[in-house]
């Protein structure tokens, strides 16, 4: 039966709202354009070092993550809002926005990445104990390559979360003595290749972040700080459609997912076709992808007509924490790939990359599941027509 469309932030009916025009998306944009402004201002204090190289701190850190989210909601507003805005503007700053927010998530997915992987190895291993190193300083020889302390906690829970989420899917069920074997050296080789590419992301955001290209960008940003680019009819014109907008779009993508292959707990064909050595981006990934950036734009337009203090209605957090984890363990599951098909390596290495990568496609298949889950159940409880 064809599901109804319906409201995403799980609110109470209450009395009515007050008109909406496009003053709230003005006062949104120059907030978020100040916190933009505060984040690198705070970056270029702290001298914006490395995260978990030592160089870095807590401070450069959160300032890094300050701007991205500050660069995305800025650009995802100028999409889902942009009839309201002038246009040349507005497509001229957008995809330089995206530039920005790309460019420094990089160096933050890498170390991710290399931390989820190795706790991975390790719990697939059989170790009993998770080494407290931080990660990045070493230079990847052996099995001394760890994670620190609070990921390995984070992302315990987190795959604990998808397993139960899998229950009756079938895990991988490697040999633990060649597993073992081959642990030490996959996780050496994770750990160089993942902390080099980290590296150059770092460099790549410290050129972007002193560029003609970047302070362009800043200049851009400082204006709109205090004077936002709206239409002419814009103060007179309700975004509230253009929000709904946003919503069908992200309804829309939802309802062409596989969610009936998604429903099992076990999907043999995403597995099968994980394994072979086709180093093309798999293609059952894409439409969950596309679905996890719609459901991104569908908040921050939220965010818009309800102020970004607003509390996340539970649909929203469940579904956006079950597609950050399938697209944590997607990119995951092609890094293990990438590394299992180096030259040259020992067998016993291959085979433990390949446990790796089959293990982190079954998160995929967990985080989908959990997805479809949260999604229905939260449908069935709205009383939009299924039963």
């Amino acid at each position: 039966m064809a599901q109804q469309h319906h409201d995403l932030t799980d609110s109470a009916a209450g009395p009515a709202a007050p008109p909406v025009t496009g003053e709230a998306l003005a006062g949104y944009l120059r907030g978020q354009a100040t916190e933009f402004l505060r984040a690198l201002r705070l970056h270029r204090e702290t001298g914006g070092g490395p995260s978990g190289s030592g160089g870095g701190t807590a401070d450069a850190v959160d300032a890094a993550r300050a701007l991205r989210r500050s660069a995305r909601r800025i650009s995802a507003s100028l999409h889902t809002f942009r009839p309201l805005l002038d246009p040349g503007w507005s497509e001229e700053i957008r995809p330089e926005l995206a530039w920005l927010s790309g460019t420094l998530a990089l160096e933050h997915a890498c170390e991710s990445r290399l931390d989820r992987l190795l706790l991975a190895l390790h719990r697939l291993s059989g170790a009993t104990t998770v080494p407290t190193q931080t990660l990045g300083t070493g230079t990847g020889t052996g099995a001394g390559t760890a994670v620190s302390a609070t990921a390995a906690t984070t992302a315990a829970t987190t795959a604990t979360t998808t397993t139960t989420a899998q229950r009756t899917a079938p895990r991988p069920t490697p040999d633990r003595g060649n597993l073992t074997v081959g642990a030490a050296k996959a996780g050496a080789l994770l750990d160089r290749q993942l902390t080099l590419a980290r590296t150059r992301a770092h460099s790549t955001a410290l050129q972007a972040l002193g560029s003609s290209r970047f302070h362009a960008v800043a200049d851009k940003v400082a204006v709109l700080a205090s004077e936002v680019p709206l239409a002419p009819h814009a103060a007179t014109t309700d975004p509230r459609p253009l929000a709904a907008a946003a919503e069908e779009r992200l309804t829309d993508a939802v309802a062409a997912l596989p969610l009936v292959t998604a429903g099992h707990p076990y999907n043999a064909e995403a597995l099968i076709h994980g394994l072979s050595p086709d180093p093309a981006p798999h293609p059952q990934d894409a439409p969950w992808h596309q679905v996890r950036l719609l459901l991104r734009l569908h908040r921050y337009a939220l965010e818009v007509l309800q102020g970004d203090d607003a509390p996340l209605g539970i649909r929203l957090l469940s579904a956006g924490q079950a597609l950050d984890r399938h697209r944590d363990a997607s990119e995951a599951a092609a890094a293990a790939a990438h590394a299992a098909r180096t030259p040259r390596i020992a067998p016993a290495t291959a085979y433990a990359l390949g446990v790796l990568h089959a293990d982190q496609r079954h998160e995929v298949e967990a985080a989908r599941y959990a997805f479809q889950r949260s999604w229905q159940k939260q449908t069935i409880g709205t009383g939009t027509g299924t039963s």
